[in-house]
């Protein structure tokens, strides 16, 4: 079932394709219905979606639907979902109108018992195109922002120590995209705390990619929720420009859409010596392994 067929709109493959996707989706929800039942975390929150798919990104594994507004708890936006049925990345395409059931638990949240209600047209919006990533090795280039005290920080006084840096937005509703990289900064702030060998030789950088929302004095506000003192993490803006050089940099995609942003996660471990040494897309990492990173850089320091 590729994109491809989508696009010749053969009318026995389309009515293959709408079988197979309803039949599919119709013994997926009456097989989960006992599975989900025994399954699912009681403090969980359901909400009724309805949409229409805006882009599939099929090696994130993320789907950016344009949802109506769901009562109580988001007004209508455009954002990217995490989907429960893989069946679904390979089928959905740009304009399918779909419905199904947006759940949080946690610090997680997905999609599921997703159906195709209506076909998209095979031209409308496009996926983006993936982005260029620097590799491990890479040097990276001078960046300067404005720090949550309103004073310019750039890569260049970070020298020396190994440096962590992720993206975020204040207002990011859902809790698995920055709220979930707060968090996971929070503990390895407090894992770097118990080796003072490693938390002096380490520096953590978020970045807001809504500058114009996210003001010095907004991003100040909100990191009192995290960390105590700005001495190991710091909290940057800048001009419009200046936040996009580096995001897009490090491969990171973002677009307003409406009140909210879409966008992707990066995360990356930059060396003492200004080089690249990993780079983690998505929210998947581990506290542990971004730890692992920074414990080898030392290792390797005290080897010389």
């Amino acid at each position: 079932m590729h994109q491809s067929c989508r696009g010749n709109r053969n009318p026995l493959l389309r009515n293959l394709l709408f079988f197979r996707v309803f039949f599919l989706a119709a013994v997926l929800t009456a097989c989960g219905a006992t599975w989900s039942g025994c399954n699912r975390n009681a403090a969980a929150s359901r909400y009724d979606l309805t949409g229409k798919v805006v882009s599939v990104d099929r090696e994130l594994k993320k789907v950016t639907i344009a949802h109506d507004e769901i009562p109580g708890f988001m007004s209508a936006m455009t954002m990217p979902f995490v989907l429960k049925e893989e069946w679904a990345y390979g089928v959905l395409g740009p304009g399918d109108q779909v419905k199904g059931t947006l759940v949080v638990s946690g610090d997680r949240s997905w999609l599921e018992d997703l159906v195709i209600t209506q076909e998209g047209a095979p031209d409308a919006t496009a996926v983006p195109e993936p982005a260029n990533e620097p590799k491990p090795g890479d040097k990276v280039p001078e960046f300067v922002l404005t720090n949550q005290e309103g004073h310019r920080v750039g890569l260049g006084e970070f020298l020396g120590r190994a440096l962590v840096v992720t993206f975020i937005y204040t207002r990011c509703p859902l809790p698995d995209y920055c709220p979930l990289m707060n968090t996971n900064f929070q503990e390895l702030q407090t894992e770097l705390l118990k080796q003072p060998e490693l938390i002096g030789r380490t520096q953590l950088l978020t970045i807001s990619f809504d500058p114009e929302y996210d003001t010095p004095e907004v991003l100040k506000t909100y990191a009192r929720s995290f960390t105590p003192n700005f001495d190991h993490w710091q909290f940057a803006t800048g001009s419009s420009s200046e936040v996009k050089t580096v995001a897009e940099y490090f491969g990171l995609r973002y677009w307003p859409e409406n009140d909210q942003i879409i966008h992707s996660l990066r995360t990356a471990v930059i060396g003492p010596d200004g080089k690249l040494i990993n780079l983690y897309r998505g929210n998947e990492w581990k506290v542990s392994e971004v730890l692992g990173d920074l414990q080898k850089l030392n290792l390797a320091r005290l080897a010389r």
